[in-house]
């Protein structure tokens, strides 16, 4: 049995405060588009636009994040964003209880949250790498990993019961306090945080820095031989595996007539892999070294979604779904927190902002984009061989893994004339 690591008071409430958004925020999974549809009478096409407009539009608004939240004190930012995010959402319930909610509103939130949602993911990176030892990075990442799934299986099902009870605003107003718990629990973290190691000199040196600065967590990326791949391939692998998502839902709610109980077990169940994943990755990397169960982790991810194209109907097919995604979400599980680790370590303290930023705002535009294309594809093909082909690209994207054994981490990229 491996021992429990401790990390630190201080990371303690950095936990805590991750725990309480995202259990938040799978409480309320899927809220938007039960409020548009239950509440406003929209469309499909106004619930799909809704659902990759967001995230799009989030993702364009966020770009200039990274160099901005690279140059300040990574708490504060992870606090704003956090009221920021309280703020928006918490406009929902107070439109509806006036009788002015609206779809524009929905989409205009949808959107806030996306962006405050890379904002936060690149200062908490950040300060997450200045927090622990690099050798626990690992260990962190793996607790952030185990959360993420424990509030998977456990936040819809709950979000379901108080929708069915109070309507799907509530859960929206819940999601809005767990980023006000968030805020408070990185407030707690206490302690002192260093300087930023560069800051803009002169306002007009400022917009300078903006404007060079959008593109550095991009070069940074593309000119490291060891992330570059794993660019890639990640955003490549989110952007299939989520596409296929809403034609599953079709498929097995149309078609194949699973009730929606079945539908949400085929998918909520599952996610336990994830659990077990993420408690395995270090176990596994201290026996089998890290860049052996990146490769293998990376590889074994991708060969189970192809399944979803034979679901049959009944409870054959319920099993197949439940079996092809436990083995897709135990390898998931043991990936991300590797990956995430490596992708710290590789990247220098001066420039984890502008990476992370990067990053995200890649994979959500991906996401949004081939979700988009697969929803077109699929109206030509139909959804059973739309899910097909995503499945066997995915069997593609191994070629894209780092391969190679790469040269040690590369010195950080020279810093910019304007920047102190």
């Amino acid at each position: 049995m491996v021992a429990r690591r401790a990390l630190g008071r201080r990371f303690g409430w950095l936990w805590a405060a991750y725990a309480a958004s995202t259990f938040g925020s799978w409480l309320a999974f899927d809220a938007f588009a039960l409020i548009a549809v239950l509440v406003l009478h929209a469309g499909s096409a106004e619930v799909s636009a809704l659902a990759a407009a967001g995230a799009a539009v989030g993702a364009v608004v966020a770009v200039p994040f990274g160099p901005w939240v690279e140059f300040r004190r990574k708490r504060p930012v992870m606090v704003g964003t956090d009221l920021v995010r309280f703020a928006a959402l918490m406009s929902v319930p107070l439109a509806f209880a006036f009788g002015t909610l609206g779809f524009a509103q929905l989409l205009v939130v949808s959107v806030v949250v996306a962006a405050a949602d890379i904002a936060f993911g690149a200062a908490s990176g950040a300060y997450l790498k200045g927090l622990v030892a690099p050798e626990d990075l690992l260990v962190a990442s793996s607790r952030f990993e185990s959360t993420t799934w424990t509030a998977t299986v456990l936040g819809p099902p709950a979000g379901g019961v108080m929708v069915g009870l109070f309507g799907p605003v509530v859960t929206v107003a819940a999601d809005a306090v767990s980023y006000l718990l968030s805020a408070a629990g990185i407030r707690a973290i206490g302690g002192t945080e260093p300087e930023p190691s560069r800051r803009p000199v002169r306002a007009e040196s400022s917009a300078r820095l903006r404007a060079g600065g959008l593109f550095d967590g991009w070069r940074f990326v593309l000119a490291d031989p060891a992330l570059r791949p794993l660019f890639f391939n990640t955003v490549l692998v989110n952007a299939l595996i989520m596409a296929v998502s809403p034609l599953m839902a079709v498929l097995m709610l149309g078609p194949l007539g699973f009730a929606p109980w079945q539908y949400g077990l085929a998918f909520a169940g599952p996610c336990l892999g994830g659990l077990v994943g993420s408690r395995l990755a270090r176990p596994l990397v201290d026996r089998f070294g890290r860049r052996g169960v990146l490769l293998t982790a990376g590889v074994l991810r991708v060969c189970w979604p192809v399944g979803l194209a034979f679901v049959r109907p009944g409870l054959p097919g319920l099993v197949l779904v439940m079996a092809v995604e436990l083995a897709l979400i135990t390898c998931c599980g043991v990936f991300n927190p590797v990956f995430a680790a490596h992708r710290l370590e590789r990247t220098p303290p001066d420039r984890v902002a502008r990476t992370l930023s990067a990053w995200s705002v890649t994979n959500k535009a991906a996401t949004a984009a081939v979700t988009a294309s697969w929803g077109l594809l699929a109206a030509v093909t139909g959804p059973r061989t739309a899910i097909g082909i995503a499945g066997l690209l995915l069997l593609v994207t191994p070629l894209l893994l780092p391969w190679r054994e790469r040269a040690p981490k590369p010195e950080p990229l020279p810093a910019p004339a304007d920047a102190a």
